[in-house]
């Protein structure tokens, strides 16, 4: 009897696309073939002729009908598991409720079979505390199928929404930094107007090549690391603009490193960051290296600049770019330790890890 629910619940999991026909015309197949094997076991102890064909085929239709009211009834309301007693209970009533039908059902299709009557009502014992055995693993069945698919489906909508939350916060952190870049530009616009026009003019139509390709970008969260570089170029354009001579840059980046993939406009803010704290508390050259190399699955990105601890100025910004870089990591990767910084002989370098897809 147990396998005549197990077919019904691999196909309710689909109630819209599954028509009900189709479920009731599993459950009574199923319920034959179990009419089937009560009758032939029947046989076995001796027993034998209409009254077994019309015992074995009511019990089954009463067994099925009653475990598929369970089912329709669980698809609708599920109990938590410290109300699992109530399903004891609703098996038990149901249970109950068939062998008074199947009593009314036999006495009424059997009165001429006196004989066969009274084994049915020595046997009623037997067959009330195996229905309600069969019902309670019908209901058990469904309802932890039910259970399960409620949970599952639980903790798809959370995931579905932790990832539309770390989608919003990443849009909002990729858009707070082209007015970052942009309010440093248009003031450096601004003082070189009267004094420098025609830098202040090189410099409006290179900030507006720059927007331009960040513009096209925008719809993605992965680029190649050449794209990446060919931004930060033009961005290292306006700051030579602003700095003239006293900015220096040296990249370093190996061919089979330029198709590896990063989150855009990832090292500008790094680069932004070596640029402040290598150019505003120095009065001479200031050489920025930018070194890309392949480690381990990992693009490994390390950006390095002068840096005079006694001469750093508190009033140097707020470290937003750098924050914004660990953050934007940790949401598309989930790990903390791909931004590191480290003071070494003079040197202050940052170093960006990107785990690339296998």
């Amino acid at each position: 009897m147990e396998l005549s629910t197990a077919l019904p619940l691999s196909t309710a999991h689909k109630p819209d696309t599954m028509p009900s026909f189709k479920i009731i015309l599993l459950y009574l197949g199923w319920g034959l073939l179990w009419a089937v094997v009560q009758t032939l076991v029947l046989f076995q102890f001796g027993l034998s002729g209409w009254p077994v064909v019309v015992d074995a085929l009511l019990t089954n239709a009463l067994w099925l009908g009653s475990g598929f009211v369970m089912a329709t009834t669980l698809r609708y309301y599920q109990p938590e598991p410290k109300q699992i007693f109530n399903l004891l209970t609703w098996s038990a009533a149901l249970a109950i409720c068939m062998m008074w039908l199947y009593q009314l059902g036999v006495d009424w299709l059997l009165e001429q079979h006196t004989e066969y009557l009274a084994f049915v009502h020595q046997s009623y014992p037997v067959r009330v505390a195996f229905a309600w055995l069969m019902i309670l693993f019908i209901v058990l069945q469904n309802w932890l199928w039910y259970y399960t698919k409620e949970k599952r489906q639980a903790e798809e909508r959370k995931t579905a929404t932790e990832k539309m939350a770390r989608e919003a916060e990443l849009f909002t952190l990729r858009q707070q930094l082209q007015p970052h870049f942009l309010f440093n530009s248009l003031n450096s616009i601004s003082a070189l107007v009267r004094t420098k026009p025609d830098l202040a003019k090189q410099m409006v139509q290179q900030l507006s090549d720059f927007l331009r390709g960040t513009l096209r970008k925008d719809g993605q969260m992965l680029i190649p690391l050449a794209d990446e570089l060919h931004h930060l170029q033009i961005y290292l354009e306006i700051e030579k603009v602003r700095f003239g001579h006293r900015l220096q840059t040296q990249v370093n980046c190996p061919e089979e490193c330029k198709d590896l993939q990063l989150p855009y406009l990832m090292l500008q803010p790094i680069v932004e960051n070596a640029i402040k704290f290598g150019l505003y508390d120095t009065l001479g050259d200031t050489l920025i290296t930018i070194t890309a190399h392949c480690e381990d699955g990992l693009l490994v990105v390390s950006t390095e600049n002068p840096f005079e601890a006694s001469l750093l100025s508190p009033k140097q910004g707020t470290g937003f770019g750098l924050d914004s870089v660990r953050r934007r990591l940790y949401l598309l990767f989930g790990r903390q330790d791909l931004v590191s910084t480290q003071q070494l002989e003079g040197r202050f370098i940052t170093t960006v890890k990107i785990p690339q897809a296998l």
